[in-house]
């Protein structure tokens, strides 16, 4: 057995060691303690020097923010699980202030409000640390919203057009299409983001609050199959979530967007929907007995949003020009807009968007009541061509409507002008009639709104309106897509173009047959002998309609207008006829 040697040098070096390296100073750490712990919230007390919404580090790794900063403790929901949070337990301070990684390789991934992936698809390399309580950029940081930003959905861009920078409320009772738009409306960036070109890409990110897991998989599915995963970032908080994750989510994403938007990028942020934030915003409060208000919400709830909305907007020239474009969703009981959380986001934004559960139910989809929905910034983020096309068209369905609920109670005691209202307004709706994941170009958009607002549509029957539409863009591809690459490139819809058109539809519409299996424009020798036979018919009735004795001195008044009617019936339809020959 070998003999245990000790070095008297070795021991000389490690006592040496340990002097040299000892120190007398004393370090000072802030240690609170847990008061109470349940439903994600802690109250903590101690740690004096705590900051509002800095981090508090608790045993296991759990991290809270800290909201309320009372006088003996501090109110604080705890990020992730908090089962394991008990009274007694040791809380110390991060020094940090709440924030999540941000950058490019964030595009086509799914995180959770902390900014972690959950997508299985592996870590996220950041390309920094971003704040999320920031100050929104000023009045002089910003220019006026002046661009584009094409849903792809013609209800919205001819009526309530949103610009880039804008903030555009969609509201509406649950199941109406809400979501359906705005995630057609990110399908409709993809055609941008195939050009490579930073002035045209839009990035997207979709912030899911308390949705079904399935229906932010759902979601996820949609954008991959239409290739617009690339170009768009999901923040999930699903109703799975703690409270404190569905009141963090929108912040994240938001910070996520505001990263590309002071490199001088365009983005599209869609809160999916905000009902559900405040819902959490008010639990959250609740249990940290801060004092409620209307419908229990706390004082603050404006300020939640506000502050998230105003975020949204055009930077100025200085600062790049980037953009970051908001759709908040708001989900109404019953369509009641008069509610506490719609009035604050309708006050907040830059226009509505309102989905009616009646028109959804009716089969008109997308389901937006035209009196009711707004865009402030309006023709400024249209294109020449759409409003040349599309001016009268709100005012046009706007009086359709009402139309239709006074026929409701009868239509036989309506004028010649009304009737027709009623039937172009019926064609109108039917022309705006848009089916689920299928964005419209904004150039097919002018030309499809051109041929309603013009009365092209007029001898068409309302149920043949679509394949009408269908097959006559399909035609203008084929045979005229002169047409269309002029709108696209020139933005403008110039008195050349528009008899391009009306010559490209005279001439469809001799080739186009109706549902019934007959022609919509006939011979000229037809049409003629038609009008003859009408003509002698209706002189035939005149003519058969033999006096009373009352009237023998004469017609009374009640004669005087029927015979009025008639002869504006027959003078209607001899005018529409020559319209349909011409």
């Amino acid at each position: 057995m070998a003999e245990l040697t000790i070095s008297s040098d070795e021991i000389r070096s490690a006592i040496e060691n340990y002097v040299t390296s000892f120190s007398t100073e004393t370090s000072r750490e802030e240690v609170g303690t847990v008061s109470y712990a349940g439903d994600g919230i802690a109250r903590v007390e101690g740690l004096p020097s705590a900051m509002t919404n800095e981090l508090l580090e608790f045993p296991g790794g759990a991290l809270g923010v800290a909201l309320n900063l009372d006088v003996r403790e501090i109110g604080t929901v705890i990020l992730g699980n908090f089962k394991e949070i008990e009274e007694g337990q040791e809380v110390r301070r991060t020094g940090k202030i709440l924030s999540v990684p941000v950058g490019d390789n964030f595009l086509g991934r799914v995180v959770d409000p902390l900014g972690i992936p959950i997508d299985g698809q592996g870590e996220i390399v950041a390309d920094e640390q971003r704040v999320l309580e920031v100050q929104a950029p000023s009045v002089i940081d910003r220019q006026p919203v002046k661009e584009p930003l094409q849903t792809g959905i013609k209800a919205i861009d001819s009526q309530t057009p949103i610009g880039r920078g804008q903030r555009q409320l969609i509201i509406g009772d649950r199941k109406t299409g809400k979501t359906a738009v705005c995630i057609d409306t990110i399908i409709n960036q993809k055609a941008n983001w195939a050009t490579d070109d930073p002035a045209k890409q839009v990035r997207c990110v979709y912030v899911a609050v308390g949705q079904k897991g399935t229906t932010i998989a759902a979601v996820r599915q949609s954008l991959e199959d239409a290739d617009a995963l690339e170009y768009t970032t999901i923040v999930a908080a699903p109703a799975s979530d703690s409270a404190g994750y569905k009141w963090l989510a929108p912040f994240t994403g938001s910070a996520i967007a505001q990263h590309w938007m002071y490199q001088g990028k365009h983005v599209l942020i869609i809160f999916d929907d905000l009902s559900k934030q405040a819902e959490a915003y008010r639990a959250i409060s609740l249990l940290l007995r801060r004092p409620p208000g209307r419908e229990a919400y706390p004082g603050d709830v404006f300020y939640l949003h506000s502050r998230l909305l105003e975020r949204c907007g055009k930077l100025s020239d200085e600062l790049g020009a980037g953009s970051l474009t908001g759709l908040p969703i708001i989900e109404t009981k019953a369509n009641d807009i008069a509610a506490y959380i719609p009035t604050n986001g309708i006050s907040i934004t830059d226009g509505q968007c309102f989905f009616e559960s009646d028109l959804f139910n009716q089969g008109v989809r997308p389901a937006i009541n035209v009196a009711v929905s707004v865009s402030r910034v309006g023709g400024a983020a249209q294109i020449k061509a759409m409003k040349s096309v599309g001016g009268t068209l709100r005012l046009e369905l706007s009086q359709y409507r009402e139309l239709e609920a006074f026929a409701a109670f009868g239509s036989e005691n309506l004028d010649e002008t009304s009737r027709r209202q009623l039937e172009r307004g019926a064609r109108l709706t039917e022309l705006l009639k848009q089916g689920q994941h299928a964005p419209v170009p904004v150039e097919e958009q002018v030309v499809s709104i051109f041929l309603g607002t013009r009365g092209h549509l007029d001898e068409v029957e309302v149920a043949d309106v679509q394949r009408f539409e269908s097959e006559f863009l399909d035609d203008v591809r084929k045979n005229h897509k002169d047409i269309l690459d002029t709108i696209r490139e020139s933005k403008e819809f110039s008195d050349d173009t528009e008899q391009q058109v009306v010559d490209a539809v005279t001439a469809f519409k001799k080739q186009f047959t109706t549902a019934d299996g007959s022609s919509l424009v006939q011979d000229e020798d037809e049409a003629e002998a038609m009008d003859a036979d009408e003509e002698e018919r209706e002189s035939v009735k005149v003519t058969k309609r033999a006096p009373k004795k009352d009237d023998a001195k004469g017609d009374t008044k009640e004669d005087t207008k029927k015979d009025a009617k008639e002869d504006t019936k027959k003078d209607a339809k001899k005018d529409a006829k020559k319209d349909a020959k011409k």
